[in-house]
């Protein structure tokens, strides 16, 4: 069968090989597909792998030879999952490759917000420490996490892996979880309002549904504490952004630390580049090597899995 990569850069820039996919069938790798070109560069493809480019009801009716879809992520709203179900096209994703890189990028951007490491690293490499007249000086708050509070709305895999951490630097945890069971150790359900009300750090890791869309606006951002912090490295439109974006400009919280965003790449408009005390990073959680290299082989071994007459990890 046609392997069709539609946008493959992302997930390897040239550090990985992709030579285990090519043995599995002719193969033919894009670095990015515009929306155009997508039914023209998959006219020909039994199997087509794509991780953000957009496969809608009209690319897919389009596309009469196409058997399989693999999503080289987690999350597959970019796939119009219902229609290939009609066709009996089995859609599939990566489930857990990130989890440990996930939850460390989680925390590196509460540690900038807490310690402020870059912004006084760049200090001293603009020679402010050379004409200081103290042996040290900061900017902003330092702020200790032993004996806070974390909360996390959402305690799948990424949760509790934000959970460990947390607990490791001495905070206390609270969570909230659509499918609660048995916490682990040291962690307390709560309802969402307990969990806003009482958390010094708010963590996002649930997935993105009509439920939890615009989960952080107005009134909720009303519960947090003036002191709290809020991170996201979920899924962007969890937060409405200018109620965000107002919240920090006027103090309401202390700071937030995101690494995904409503619309990607943002516009430059987006409230939260500018919002006071807010660290943005470019949707790179995801990105070391090492999970990358899992993303690979998971995405790999589903595709020969097809090939073979079975299907893993399908979400359709």
């Amino acid at each position: 069968m046609k392997i069709v990569v539609l946008d493959g850069f992302t997930l390897n820039p040239g550090d990985l090989s992709w030579n285990e996919l090519k043995s599995l069938g002719e193969c033919e790798i894009h670095d990015r597909s515009p929306a155009p070109d997508v039914i023209k560069r998959a006219a020909d493809a039994e199997i087509v792998l794509t991780n953000k480019t957009v496969l809608n009801r009209e690319q897919i009716l389009a596309l009469p030879r196409l058997k399989y879809i693999g999503v080289l992520a987690t999350g597959y709203n970019i796939v119009d999952v219902s229609v290939a179900r009609d066709r009996n096209i089995p859609v599939t994703n990566v489930p857990s490759y990130g989890t440990k890189s996930v939850a460390q990028h989680t925390f590196s951007l509460l540690l900038e917000l807490t310690q402020h490491a870059g912004h006084h690293a760049q200090t001293v490499r603009d020679g402010r420490w050379t004409k200081s007249p103290d042996f040290c000086y900061w900017d902003y708050p330092l702020v200790e996490l032993d004996a806070l509070t974390m909360g996390i709305v959402g305690l799948g895999r990424i949760g509790k892996a934000v959970a460990e951490l947390a607990t490791a630097f001495g905070m206390s945890v609270l969570a909230t979880s659509s499918t609660p069971r048995q916490p682990p150790t040291g962690v307390q359900f709560v309802e969402l309002e307990s969990l806003f009300r009482q958390s010094d750090v708010v963590s996002l890791h649930c997935p993105l549904t009509e439920r939890t869309k615009n989960l952080v606006n107005k009134a909720t951002l009303a519960l947090l504490k003036p002191t709290a912090f809020l991170l996201n490295t979920s899924r962007g439109p969890l937060i409405d952004e200018q109620a965000l974006a107002e919240a920090l400009d006027s103090g309401k919280i202390a700071g937030a630390g995101v690494d995904v965003l409503s619309v990607e790449p943002p516009p430059a408009d987006n409230p939260l580049l500018r919002a006071k005390n807010c660290i943005v990073t470019p949707h790179i959680a995801w990105a070391t090597r090492a999970a990358r290299s899992r993303l690979m082989q998971i995405a790999v071994a589903n595709v020969r899995a097809f090939l073979n007459g079975r299907v893993e990890n399908a979400v359709n």
